[in-house]
């Protein structure tokens, strides 16, 4: 059972506070939810903290690798690992946010436990049109990792909940929003894995096939899981979820 643990966040610029500038404390929740999920992946101690998140492709994304917050008004570079040599690969977006939200803690040093060796961190992206056996091939890939896997997925929800939407308003949007939490509250992978792509890519829903690719990786994994949903949101027209899967 490669997979021991999994938490999903969303991925707004806005997350980071330098970008977020004097709107920042509107997210402060959200931000804490994120943290709180994130935490949980470190006292499971995986040997491998993997990110996953949408790109241009699917893929591995092999250290050094490096995003930044520049096309968002912030010259902050984040490094998928701390310290590497030189900026490398280039992680996109969705992977830039995970790297930042892992950089918010120690792994060395839990709250609540002695300090544990950290995990080696790594990334993969999925294309946002992938198909069933692309996203199954994938989680099979990831489940192959290593002896004690955590995931943490990025991924936003429908981006149409209203007029000043990105997507603007589509009446699908939050019934859609809805099956999304539920299944992620309730460690649905029927839920996650029966998702359209079409009806996803419309409503503008960039977690669809990161979140399939978990249903697909706890699938494999075998055994039983236990979902918590900490956040639902969509304060700016996109549905933002932060949960926490871990095994029973």
């Amino acid at each position: 059972m490669p997979l021991v643990a999994a938490a999903v966040c969303p991925h707004p610029p806005l997350l980071v506070p330098e970008v977020a500038g004097s709107t920042a404390p509107e997210l402060d929740a959200l931000r804490a939810a994120c943290d709180t999920v994130v935490r949980r992946l470190f006292v499971a101690e995986p040997d491998t903290l993997l990110l996953l998140g949408s790109g241009p492709v699917t893929g591995p994304i092999r250290n050094p690798a490096t995003g930044s917050l520049q096309p968002w008004g912030v010259d902050l570079d984040v490094p998928l690992v701390s310290g590497q040599p030189d900026r490398g690969a280039v992680l996109p977006l969705s992977l830039t946010i995970g790297a930042w939200l892992l950089a918010r803690h120690d792994p060395r040093a839990p709250a609540t436990a002695t300090p544990t060796v950290a995990p080696q961190v790594t990334a993969v992206q999925v294309a946002a049109d992938a198909g069933p056996a692309e996203l199954a091939a994938l989680a099979d890939e990831i489940n192959a990792v290593g002896d004690r896997v955590a995931l943490l997925v990025l991924g936003d929800g429908s981006a149409c909940r209203g007029e000043k939407a990105p997507g603007y308003d589509d009446p699908r949007a939050h019934p859609y929003d809805q099956r999304v939490a539920t299944a992620l509250a309730e460690a649905d992978l029927d839920g996650l894995l029966d998702l359209d792509p079409v009806l996803s890519a419309e409503l503008k829903a960039a977690g669809r096939a990161p979140w399939q690719v978990l249903a697909s990786a706890a699938r494999s994994a075998g055994g039983g899981w236990r979902g918590e949903l900490l956040h639902d949101s969509a304060p700016y027209g996109v549905a933002y979820f932060v949960a926490s899967w871990e095994r029973v």
